[in-house]
């Protein structure tokens, strides 16, 4: 199976790492004191609820590990500098507004970053995917579960 490129920014992949990072380092050395204390206590392991829950805790860390062990091996930096502006790419600034209503302005990342809170939107989204390679007067057009929404692009930066 080939592995698709995630699409990150610098600042984004520096968090993956520095998160890496603190698994590895603190975060594992943690969950080790934790089963260790368990098995002190004693008892029998089927009926030790501190021993199973640092089990649990063991497996996401590990788990998360090799999640971004895969990500970070296949991360393709985003060109958030360079692009062109006329159109929206990964990295662009894009502003838009939907029937009227407030503009609302969006960067466009990769799906591993994307945080619509923060304004972060993923290529991937169905606002995103429809905001891929158009230029600023354009109309998009969303199937949301209460009918279409039409987005038009302010901006680009």
């Amino acid at each position: 199976m080939v592995d698709e490129p995630t699409p990150i920014t610098r600042e984004g992949l520096e968090k993956l790492e520095a998160e890496l990072e603190h698994l590895r380092t603190v975060r594992k050395a943690e969950v080790a004191q934790r089963l260790h204390r368990a098995l002190e206590e004693g008892g029998e392991l089927v009926e030790n609820a501190e021993y199973e829950d640092a089990k649990n805790e063991q497996s996401f860390v590990e788990g998360r590990i090799q999640q971004l062990e895969q990500i970070l091996s296949n991360a393709k930096l985003i060109n958030e500098n360079n692009g062109p502006t006329d159109t929206v790419v990964l990295g662009s600034t894009v502003t838009v507004q939907e029937n009227g209503r407030k503009p609302e302005t969006y960067y466009m990342v990769g799906a591993v970053e994307a945080n619509p809170r923060e304004g972060r939107i993923s290529n991937e989204s169905p606002l995103g995917r429809a905001l891929m390679g158009r230029k600023v007067g354009d109309e998009v057009i969303i199937n949301a579960p209460d009918g279409p929404l039409t987005f038009k692009i302010k901006s680009i930066k």
